[in-house]
């Protein structure tokens, strides 16, 4: 008897970690619109600088760095935002990290981030990993330029997450996130933007670390939203928002950090502060075959569905942090 209620205590709890709100998209897809097919080529437009113009861009490729944190930097003013660099020393050289902020009207001693980073892995380019997730932040932050937001909206680049300093006291996120506690900042959500753009709709193109293959579809055409356990309301409120918004297939789950993957990208450095974090991802190297190497190169990413799920993170982000409208409609403030 003892083991068949602790079998079925475990089933709930598991049941519980990837249970979502509402219902994966599944079908053809529709046109782009007008807004979308722009937001594409102007994702293409920012891979193609920061890959092809910059190629590798690291600490051992460390002027190609500077020239990313610089292009974003311009990127940022000229869409109107007083850029701020939070710069810190590793072996004698200078990092930064790239933050623009819209102060909430309301309530904004409470933080939204929506985050990605810039860098590189040695020896390559970088388009999926990361110029996509890069990207995607300065298009985010130029949708919402202007615009009035209850909670406060900060829009990060990150510098130095891959190794050797994922994971360390110098990984760029892990100084914003430990910073930021130091000043006792109220951050209520963190979106990681993490190697966003590759898709297949083939079987077997999607894999898992056990026991997630026994769950979810073995066709790597979704994106993904991942939290660990203490991050599962954001999680849901997030891939809720997604799925009313957005046509487009998505999963999610908020699962034990110690699953492999679920805390590889910046989302983690905050999960060490306290913060809660997601992943927005194509699952990185559980789907794209030019992880980490020399071919990961613009002409890997579907740059269509790249713009379907911006499009689709920046109602997610107004849910967040709750946008402020002209025409009064009933929206209902989300509570952390």
């Amino acid at each position: 008897m003892l083991a068949i209620i602790l079998s079925a205590i475990v089933g709930w709890v598991w049941f519980a970690m990837i249970r979502m709100p509402g219902i994966s998209y599944r079908g053809q897809l529709p046109s782009l619109n007008q807004q979308e097919l722009k937001l594409q080529k102007a994702l293409r437009q920012d891979v193609q600088k920061l890959v092809s113009e910059l190629q590798e861009h690291n600490f051992s490729s460390y002027n190609n760095l500077v020239a990313a944190a610089n292009f974003l930097e311009s990127s940022f003013t000229n869409a109107g935002y007083k850029v701020k660099r939070q710069q810190y020393q590793f072996a004698n050289r200078k990092y930064d990290n790239i933050e623009v902020e819209i102060p909430g009207t309301k309530i904004p001693d409470e933080i939204v981030v929506i985050g990605a980073h810039y860098d590189s892995v040695q020896d390559s380019p970088g388009a999926n990993d990361n110029g996509t997730g890069a990207a995607a932040v300065l298009e985010l932050a130029r949708a919402f330029a202007g615009k009035k937001t209850d909670r406060t909206l900060r829009f990060v680049e990150f510098v130095n997450e891959e190794p050797p300093f994922f994971q360390t006291p110098d990984m760029g996120s892990l100084v914003y996130a430990k910073r930021s506690q130091k000043a006792g900042e109220k951050i209520v959500a963190m979106l990681s933007l993490e190697t966003m753009g590759y898709y297949s709709d083939k079987a077997g193109t999607q894999k898992y670390p056990f026991p997630l293959n026994l769950v979810y579809p073995s066709s790597g055409n979704f994106i993904a939203f991942i939290g660990n356990i203490k991050s599962g309301d954001l999680v849901r409120k997030a891939i809720a928002s997604f799925r009313r918004h957005v046509e487009f297939p998505s999963e999610g789950a908020a699962l034990p950090a110690q699953i492999p993957g679920v805390g590889w990208s910046d989302q983690w450095s905050f999960w060490q502060q306290g913060y809660p974090g997601i992943m927005v991802t194509d699952t990185a190297p559980y789907r794209y075959p030019y992880y980490h190497t020399a071919q990961d190169t613009p002409d890997k990413i579907d740059f269509e569905k790249l713009a379907r799920v911006v499009a689709g993170l920046e109602s997610v982000i107004a849910d967040l942090a709750i946008l402020e409208i002209d025409e009064p409609v009933e929206q209902t403030r989300a509570e952390f």
